[in-house]
């Protein structure tokens, strides 16, 4: 059987600690790349932060933001504190959900749809029949 010494516990840690140092710096550098290609993705604008008065809008890509704003600042003889771009708010897309307009189908929050059980009992308070429908796992739940 081969003996150990404790130097050699410290080589062999050490080099686990070098390895477990290389992948953390690789998952960074990945997750910095995705970060910089979505941002060449969305649309920038650019503002004067002193008074709030937006420059430039639609500047598809952060690169060609951040030269925009360095070609404003240097035209207007401005400091770099004083002029800054920021990504443009995204309005996301509704999601149509709900009862559809015959009444047949329902659809949730997650875009499944299925069908609309009405009951045979009449809801005095909200003017119509009770109703619910089943989602994909077999659970039923109450339609407002």
């Amino acid at each position: 059987m081969i003996r150990l010494k404790d130097k050699d516990y410290k080589h062999i840690v050490q080099r686990i600690l070098c390895i477990m140092q290389e992948y953390q710096c690789l998952r960074k550098n990945a997750v910095q790349c995705e970060a910089v290609d979505l941002a060449e993705e969305n649309s920038f604008y650019v503002f004067r932060t002193d008074t709030k008065t937006i420059l430039a809008k639609g500047i598809t890509g952060y690169e060609a933001a951040k030269e925009r704003a360095n070609r404003f600042r240097k035209a207007m003889n401005l400091r770099w504190d004083q002029i800054q771009f920021k990504a443009e708010r995204q309005t996301p897309t509704p999601k149509q959900f709900g009862v559809s307009a015959d009444g047949r189908n329902y659809t949730n929050a997650r875009g499944e749809t299925g069908r609309v059980d009405y009951a045979r009992n009449y809801n005095p308070s909200k003017g119509r029949r009770f109703r619910g429908a089943y989602d994909k796992d077999g659970n039923y739940g109450d339609i407002d």
